[in-house]
């Protein structure tokens, strides 16, 4: 059954069902999707090298769309046609698919690590230590990890979309702002408790709009002024609930009163970005703004605590939240401010070594413990994921919802028509929603749908081509046909698991994904195997890769799935947006080698020594000194914590923020103090913001608007710092 809007309701079935068939694979929006994600990938390439951060961007991404072809496009091309949401949704997907490929590919964490750390020995004798990758090796690389965690996401759609109904937070709020951008309808999945819970709010909102005119005295003693009930069969709702008004806020934020236009929102990104521009080019001139002791000398050059004004990670502070980033100063407090001292002191690492010295300094001890807690912390909440899912699926009964009441079509649509006369009477037109029953599966016409035949032929061409890739790059003798089969298929249940994190949580926990891979790989290959530690990374590589490209993509589809948009044309623009990351990414990494002697102060690649150390450590490497009882301490008391919260996350009790995020707080290790402290302030910044607009349902958009600018500013600009850097332009 299928909402409708009273006496239209053919009218409006085929309007929406109209919508995947506007046009949305067209040569003005590829060209422009390439370009913003072209944008977001240097972006992601500056912090990545620096601090293993890299960010999908796809709120921005979709705003900077609809500015470029709602105020710039019609001047220079008056009479092409009309902008639409669902072309909106395609351009953003391209630019996804595209930014994201410093991570999916391993240029922030894998590639390095294999460049930059692997030794003679471990790698089997076929790479030297600090060799770097061709142009054309790092092309092959990209071209064999590219294409598989596409095609993998494409079968599951159905069942965590369409069927399940998986919230994706992320996709879900980047149709909101599209559909509140570009004026349109958005897909509405609502129980019959909900939908009468709307009923009453919309009853209400409509007295308040009439009782606004002039003829107030109409309104007073009406009892949609003071609360009314509606029955419906045996259901009723009474409109004095408490929660009504808060579940009507939740479930509907497009008929909220003062929606920000993308006007707004372009002028906002645009200031932000054009001052965290200014300071990137500052900073090349000054570089003492870098670094700034408010600790003391002695604390900056030993320790390195020291405040970097960064306007991007103050950005990617508030984008993350203050849970995450307190959590990151725990660890950075524990990291930085505890072991190392420790590990000093007591003579674990030598206490004249630099504190860059991976090697012999306490940066290379501690990250072991920032290994450890991350793992355990991943481990333990797949095993929680997977048997509560396993279980979930075994008490499944279908019959149950045969004792579910059935929607009746004109409930909504009374509600429906009372939404469009509450946007008329606000002078609204726009933006409303088209409501849809939870009981049924909404789907689009299956031809818009990628066929099976497309998808089990592209993952046989990629499989194939994976293989092969890594077969020529490293040798048959280091690289076995078994060994990469294996990681594949490891790959690809890892990444159905991690899309429904991905979902669930919001969280794609892709680090993680790549460590479990690891340890899983490292039971089916032996120690004793001529470059185990290389083949370790390669399997870890291709883990990371498809869950990186299936969540991506998921989180696409269900922008696409609320806005009505075709799927086969979000998977055309994942792809040609993949293949141009493919050359992009592989070009700008070759840059940076080129230009900066990676690692460094500035580019300390943070998230390739996690790697090469945890291959070494599941491969049997001795550990530094007293490393391992540390870890070992640190390690159980996170495994516990990480079951406390992993097991009562779905009761929702409020006490459960107080426990640390093992993940967040490995992150906060293994990072210097600087790149922490500034995501703090944004974290306390978004805090302090959301609180003082609270009420206010456009909030948390403008501030991530108001962060993209600062994030996409810094990273952008960076490519201004690496030019000057080539031509050798002089510092003050």
């Amino acid at each position: 059954m299928e909402s409708s809007t009273g006496g239209s309701r053919g009218e409006e079935n085929t309007e929406w069902d109209r919508k995947p068939w506007l046009k949305q694979v067209t040569l003005r929006s590829t060209v422009i999707g390439l370009l913003i994600g072209s944008l977001v990938l240097v972006s992601n390439f500056q912090f990545g090298l620096q601090t293993g951060w890299v960010s999908m961007m796809s709120l921005p991404s979709a705003l900077l769309a609809c500015a470029i072809f709602k105020q710039v496009w019609p001047i220079i091309f008056p009479n092409d046609s009309e902008f639409s949401d669902v072309e909106n949704v395609y351009v953003q997907s391209i630019a996804v698919a595209v930014g994201t490929g410093p991570l999916a590919y391993g240029f922030v964490g894998v590639v390095p690590a294999i460049e930059k750390f692997l030794t003679d020995e471990e790698s089997g004798g076929t790479r030297v230590k600090g060799e770097d990758f061709s142009l054309n090796e790092l092309l092959m690389w990209s071209s064999a990890l590219a294409f598989f965690g596409i095609f993998f996401a494409v079968p599951i759609r159905k069942q965590v979309i369409v069927r399940e109904k998986l919230p994706f937070p992320s996709g879900s709020a980047t149709a909101t702002l599209i559909s509140v951008l570009n004026g349109s309808e958005i897909l509405q999945e609502v129980t019959t408790k909900e939908l009468v819970e709307m009923k009453e709010r919309r009853l209400r909102e409509y007295a308040e709009v009439l009782c606004s005119d002039e003829e107030e005295n109409v309104c007073e003693g009406s009892p949609l002024m003071h609360g009314s009930s509606y029955t419906h069969g045996s259901r009723s709702a009474s409109s004095n609930s408490g929660s009504i008004a808060e579940n009507s806020n939740r479930l509907v934020p497009s008929i909220s009163k003062g929606v920000p236009t993308y006007k707004e929102n372009v002028s906002v990104l645009m200031k932000t970005f054009a001052a965290s521009a200014l300071y990137t080019v500052t900073s090349y001139f000054i570089p003492a703004v870098k670094s700034i002791p408010v600790f003391g000398r002695y604390a900056a050059d030993v320790y390195l605590w020291s405040i970097e004004p960064s306007p991007a990670y103050v950005g990617q502070g508030i984008i993350m939240g203050l849970a995450t980033v307190s959590y990151m100063l725990l660890g950075c407090i524990l990291g930085w401010a505890v072991l190392a001292p420790l590990a000093r002191y007591y003579r674990w690492v030598d206490p004249e070594a630099d504190v860059h010295d991976w090697e012999n300094g306490f940066q290379g001890w501690i990250i072991w413990t920032s290994l450890s807690v991350m793992v355990v912390d991943s481990v333990v909440g797949f095993i929680v994921f997977t048997v509560r899912s396993i279980v979930k699926f075994i008490l499944l009964d279908d019959k149950m919802e045969m004792f579910n009441s059935v929607l009746d079509d004109s409930i909504q649509s009374m509600l429906l028509e009372e939404e469009r006369v509450l946007n008329d009477a606000r002078g609204r037109h726009e933006n409303t929603v088209k409501l849809v029953s939870t009981e049924i599966d909404h789907d689009v016409d299956s031809k818009h749908l990628v066929t099976y035949t497309t998808v089990l032929s592209g993952l046989v061409v990629s499989f194939i081509l994976c293989v092969i890739v890594m077969i020529y790059l490293f040798g048959i003798d280091i690289i076995p046909l078994y060994s990469i089969v294996s990681a594949l298929i490891i790959a690809s249940f890892l990444s159905i698991l991690a899309v429904r994190a991905l979902g669930e949580t919001d969280l794609n926990p892709v680090s993680g994904i790549g460590k479990l891979s690891q340890l899983i790989f490292a039971l089916i290959i032996p120690n004793s195997h001529k470059g185990s530690v290389l083949l370790n990374l390669v399997a870890g590589g291709v883990a990371e890769a498809g869950a990186q490209q299936a969540g991506d993509l998921m989180q696409d589809l269900k922008t696409g799935h609320l806005l009505g948009a075709s799927p086969k044309a979000q998977f055309i623009a994942q792809s040609i947006g993949a293949a141009w990351s493919i050359v992009l990414s592989s070009v700008v990494y070759r840059l940076y080698n080129k230009i900066y002697d990676i690692p460094n102060q500035q580019f300390r690649i943070p998230t390739a020594v996690v790697w090469i150390d945890c291959a070494r450590l599941v491969t049997g490497k001795n550990l530094p000194d007293k490393a391992l009882e540390c870890s070992l301490v640190l390690g159980s008391i996170f495994a516990v914590l990480s079951l406390v919260k992993n097991c009562l996350r779905e009761k929702g009790y409020k006490w459960l923020i107080w426990i640390p995020s093992g993940v967040a707080v490995g992150v906060g290790i293994y990072n210097t103090p600087s790149f922490t402290i500034e995501r703090f302030a944004g974290g306390m910044l978004a805090h302090i913001w959301l609180r003082s607009h609270r009420g206010n349902p456009d909030a948390k958009t403008k501030m991530i608007v108001f962060s993209s600018g600062l994030v996409l500013g810094e990273g952008i600009f960076s490519i201004v710092n690496m030019f000057f850097t080539s031509i050798g332009v002089p510092h003050f």
